[in-house]
């Protein structure tokens, strides 16, 4: 029998921090926990009783959730030292005591939600998305895809940008970061999967010139730590070895003028 199911209890550890730039500290919890809970469900109970192990009662800790489905990503957090999305994380699958931490690599807002704008802003700078507008949106009938090339691509497209990845990747630095710092796995495999969109190639060289300065795919290490904790199984070091392949031509095709 799992440990929490024979105690009815759940132990919490969970580390805080009251302000972007104070210091974190801490804090112990025992609650009630019930068959099927996971973490975001105890992290609900124990803002309606914020109370410590030792009965000192304290602010509710403060958390981010969205679509209690996976689908969102901001829930994520740092859970037994493994980066994942807390809505999935069940706790009948978790050893106590459960240590909550803030995901890594990301600036703090307040105990275990943090900014994740370094992420979005290095979607903006490989072009993540596809144009609508200009002069292919007047085809009559969308370009259509291999059911081959459409289960490869669905692949890359169920990323929900929840950070997990990057906070796994020791290339994804720690720091404040800049345009020349790494931009992660998760905008290089969404820089695969818009090169690959018969309408979103019209920006494939300009997405791969992104990714080939500084900061960009030479600074991935290969470590693959990405992809044994991104939690819809993304392909992200498969996506990394084409992105090399695609620059090698773009460079051939820049040095002899082709485009």
């Amino acid at each position: 029998m799992n440990e929490v199911a024979a105690s009815k209890t759940v132990e919490l550890r969970i580390l805080r921090q009251d302000t972007p730039t104070s210091k974190p500290y801490w804090q112990h919890f025992r609650l009630p926990v019930h068959a099927d809970d996971n973490v975001v469900s105890i992290l609900h109970a124990l803002r309606e009783h914020p109370i410590t192990s030792d009965g000192q009662r304290v602010d509710p800790v403060a958390f981010e959730h969205n679509c209690m489905e996976e689908v969102c990503g901001s829930c994520a957090m740092l859970i037994n030292g493994r980066p994942k999305p807390s809505c999935s994380a069940l706790i009948a699958d978790l050893d106590q005591p459960i240590e909550l931490q803030p995901l890594p690599k990301f600036p703090v807002v307040r105990d275990l939600m943090v900014d994740r704008t370094r992420l979005l802003n290095n979607l903006k700078r490989v072009k993540a998305w596809v144009r609508i507008d200009g002069p292919w949106d007047n085809h009559e009938r969308a370009p259509r895809l291999s059911p081959k090339d459409w289960a490869a691509n669905y692949l890359y497209s169920r990323c929900m940008s929840c950070g997990c990845c990057m906070a796994a990747c020791p290339q994804f630095s720690n720091g404040a970061g800049d345009d020349k710092s790494f931009v992660g796995p998760a905008p290089l495999a969404q820089v695969r999967l818009m090169n690959a969109h018969p309408t979103g190639r019209t920006d494939k060289a300009e997405r791969l010139h992104a990714i080939m300065s500084d900061g960009g795919l030479s600074d991935c290490g290969n470590a693959q730590n990405c992809v044994r904790v991104c939690p819809k199984e993304i392909p992200l070091t498969t996506a990394i070895g084409e992105l090399g392949r695609q620059t090698t031509l773009q460079l051939l095709k820049d040095l002899f003028g082709a485009g």
